[in-house]
């Protein structure tokens, strides 16, 4: 009887906590959304709305660390059950740091108004955003349900935005190449892209909890970057910083 009523204990909390990621990752998905659509529309209140809201992203994950490292307390879970707290940790981090990124692209969207030549914009930057708000979106859907095959569907899936980054990079080398001018604002759109790369490789790790969740194993074998960026001696000198 006792254990019983431990284990229901350890659920509903546990079930509180996994509300509270939910939540969370609706807030990251907007955050996304509405940076992108900042970046596209030229919204500087929308851009400093991001800036804002990024402070309740903070304040999600510090509450879902605390009820965690709570629960871990009082409950003493143990095997599986310690392996679903943990990742909870886990995703609430990744989920932090893309809310984060999203944050750095609504700033840089400000000052690029502040700019000359900042008209050398591209819808690309937005279809990246897009693709990324949708892996998370699977992500925290094969999270919930444990889906295997979606959130490894989602996994091969990052390749695809390192390569949308990969071909962004190029074009901005291009106009950076065309005209010394554009360089300013080509840097700070080249770090827009790139953060929003990074978010990719977070929905990724995400899906990759999800993996360990219902396998109990890791992946043997390290996942394929697309990024070539680092490895091209040319770009590697435009893209430290």
């Amino acid at each position: 009887m006792v254990n019983t009523h431990i284990a229901s204990a350890f659920d509903r909390d546990l079930d509180k906590i996994q509300a509270q990621i939910i939540k969370m990752g609706s807030l990251v998905e907007t955050a996304i959304r509405d940076a992108a659509t900042a970046y596209e529309l030229r919204d500087l209140e929308l851009a400093r709305q991001v800036r804002l809201n990024d402070k309740t992203i903070d304040q999600f994950e510090e509450s879902i660390n605390d009820e965690c490292s709570r629960l871990i307390a009082l409950r003493a879970p143990t095997a599986v059950d310690l392996r679903l707290v943990l990742s909870v940790f886990k995703v609430s981090s990744n989920l932090e740091r893309i809310g984060d990124y999203s944050k750095n692209i609504a700033k840089r969207t400000i000052v690029l108004e502040d700019l000359a030549n900042s008209d050398i914009r591209r819808l690309g930057l937005k279809r990246l955003a897009r693709e990324v708000e949708l892996m998370l979106r699977d992500a925290l859907d094969a999270y919930v349900n444990r889906d295997l095959e979606l959130a490894r569907d989602v996994i091969a899936r990052d390749i695809e935005i390192d390569q949308m980054y990969n071909g962004l990079f190029r074009e901005f080398l291009t106009y950076m190449m065309e005209d010394p001018r554009n360089i300013t604002p080509c840097m700070h759109l080249h770090f827009m892209a790139k953060n929003m790369e990074r978010m990719g490789d977070h929905v990724t790790t995400i899906a990759e909890q999800v993996v360990f969740l219902v396998t109990g194993q890791r992946d043997d074998d390290a996942r394929e970057k697309g990024d070539v960026t680092s490895s091209d001696p040319e770009m590697s000198k435009t893209n430290k910083g």
